[in-house]
């Protein structure tokens, strides 16, 4: 069975409502499932998305899935051993961003390109569809993919006004993957790399001057009271993560087939677009935090994130000669990424 997004979320509502008023007898639980995550509780993708699920899948089993919640890496280790922690069983569930274990899963990192994607749903969509061709089989095969998203537009927040490439020389500043780090590095500041609970510290630290994030994470993580400039850009995304929602092969398994249903029903290519759309719809409340503080928010024309766009283009024949090096067709991803993503921008 294949949901739409709006069915998702008026079964999730109506499921939820079902159970708070108690209309349906809950049977024995028969599972438990510990989902492991590097975010706070109250960050937008904990709540929003990965409670959203979990509540969902609780209900359609009639209560005999449990799915515990483990956020803010309380089960144990750091973010970048979220994937083998899903291998190994440590967690039965966990979410994570794929560009901390950098070249791991080199496919992904075609939507990580700068300025590739568009729009976070049709991305997402593309994402789901491109790995179940590519990487399902291959990169991904040690564990059950649930979704696959990006985040809404990544931009610059700094402890100054940033405009061009030039105002970047100097600047520390933390990225969130492999090829962002190689942007910053294009465009002549120093990147650091660090996962995103270590960016509060960081800044307030003076370790990084800046921080590459979309706006939804910026409240968890208070940035917008520890720099007062921010900079986006018109048209294509300077940047998205990719992340994924995986689950132990042996433990996915290990499920009836009633149950297994309940994990497929509400996981795949609608799961992922409304994980995707969730966290970039959640930009816009995040960025008013930012405005009512009265912080800077420097929004590129055209012209001027031509200019960006020009100084970051040598990461993809960079990206194309990697990939051919491990025996990977990049060109070909990044036209299939790019037919996909305008198919699927609305």
């Amino acid at each position: 069975m294949t949901v739409s997004r709006k069915t998702f979320l008026n079964m999730a509502a109506g499921a939820a409502l079902a159970l708070g008023l108690g209309a349906a007898p809950a049977l024995a639980q028969e599972v438990t499932l510990r989902m492991h995550q590097f975010l706070p509780p109250q960050a937008n993708v904990p709540k929003l998305v990965l409670d959203v699920w979990a509540d969902k899948v609780e209900a359609d089993s009639d209560g005999r899935i449990k799915v515990e919640r483990y956020p803010s890496m309380q089960l144990g280790g750091t973010p970048p051993e979220l994937m083998d922690q899903a291998i190994d069983g440590v967690a039965d569930i966990v979410w994570t961003v794929v560009g901390y274990t950098p070249g791991r899963y080199p496919s992904t990192e075609v939507f990580e390109l700068p300025f590739m994607m568009t729009d976070a749903r049709a991305a997402s969509r593309a994402y789901w569809q491109m790995f179940e061709k590519h990487m399902k089989d291959t990169e991904f095969k040690d564990v059950h993919i649930l979704g696959t998203w990006v985040h809404g537009p990544g931009l610059i927040h700094a402890n100054k006004e940033v405009r061009t490439p030039d105002d970047m020389q100097g600047l520390k500043i933390r990225g969130g993957s492999r090829l962002v780090n190689s942007l910053l590095e294009k465009t002549g500041a120093t990147p650091v790399g660090m996962p995103v609970p270590a960016i509060p510290e960081g800044l307030s630290k003076g370790v990084i001057d800046g921080t590459t994030i979309p706006w939804e994470v910026t409240t968890a993580l208070k940035v917008p009271e520890l720099v007062s400039h921010h900079t986006e850009f018109t048209g294509n995304a300077l940047y998205v993560l990719t992340f994924v929602l995986a689950m132990n092969k042996d433990r996915y398994d290990s499920l009836p087939d009633d149950l297994k249903k309940v994990i497929d029903d509400n996981s795949g290519e609608e799961f992922s677009v409304f994980a995707g759309g969730t966290q970039a719809d959640a930009d816009g409340p995040a960025r008013k935090v930012a405005e009512d503080r009265g912080n800077t928010i420097v929004t590129l024309n055209e012209e001027e994130t031509q200019v960006w766009i020009d100084a970051s283009q040598p990461i993809y024949d960079e990206w194309v000669a990697d990939m051919e090096g491990k025996g990977i067709d990049g060109q070909a991803l990044i036209d299939e990424a790019r037919s996909l993503i305008d198919q699927y921008t609305e």
